[in-house]
């Protein structure tokens, strides 16, 4: 019994120093600092593809083609290259609202850019085609791109030798043409104004 009573007794005595050496004091404790790491986030204010802290020149206008400095894309031979995309509903040649904003900007570029010229190319999708006349050309198409030319010579009076409109039909897909998405995606104008430097 004695030994029973003994060992209750140093457990209890074992708990009590333990609990006593966990209890501390909070007036003693003091603050400390603590280290949190800083996510450094590059902002590309005009979407060109060169953060701003390296932007040599900010305010780059949408669909340039700019060099490593966010400048506007120069090199021995060449002037002015922009590039324009448009795409269009299923078996409709109408140049959407969204699209000409863009394009008002390749008709500004190409009055400020007088020796400037534009390729236009026009694209459908498998679904706009039959597969018998892929290789034919294709009225839609061209069609597509006569609507960018047009709208190029009304509004900017770009002169109509500046400007090459061609069709491609659905010989150059850039989708896969097994969903809407892709479809969609295929149904285009593609183009590209330059200017070599004199």
């Amino acid at each position: 019994m004695n030994v029973k009573l003994w060992t209750i007794a140093s457990i209890m005595i074992g708990t009590l120093v333990l609990t006593g050496c966990q209890t501390t004091n909070l007036s003693n404790r003091t603050s400390q600092a603590i280290n949190i790491p800083t996510v450094v986030v590059n902002v590309d204010s005009d979407g060109d593809g060169v953060p701003d802290d390296l932007d040599q020149c900010p305010a780059t206008p949408y669909n340039v083609v700019v060099d490593e400095r966010g400048c506007p894309f120069t090199m021995p031979g060449v002037g002015l290259k922009m590039e324009y995309r448009a795409f269009f509903d299923k078996d409709s040649s109408e140049l959407l609202p969204k699209y000409q904003a863009e394009l008002d900007k390749v008709g500004m570029k190409l009055q400020e850019h007088k020796t400037a010229t534009i390729l236009i190319e026009g694209h459908n999708s498998r679904t706009e085609v039959d597969i018998a006349s892929i290789n034919e050309a294709n009225a839609l198409a061209q069609n597509r791109a006569n609507k960018v030319k047009n709208y190029l010579i009304s509004k900017y009076n770009i002169a109509s030798e500046r400007i090459t409109a061609t069709e491609y039909g659905a010989r150059r897909p850039i989708a896969p043409s097994d969903s809407e998405e892709g479809n969609m995606l295929n149904r285009r104008v593609y183009a590209i104004a330059s200017e070599p430097q004199e």
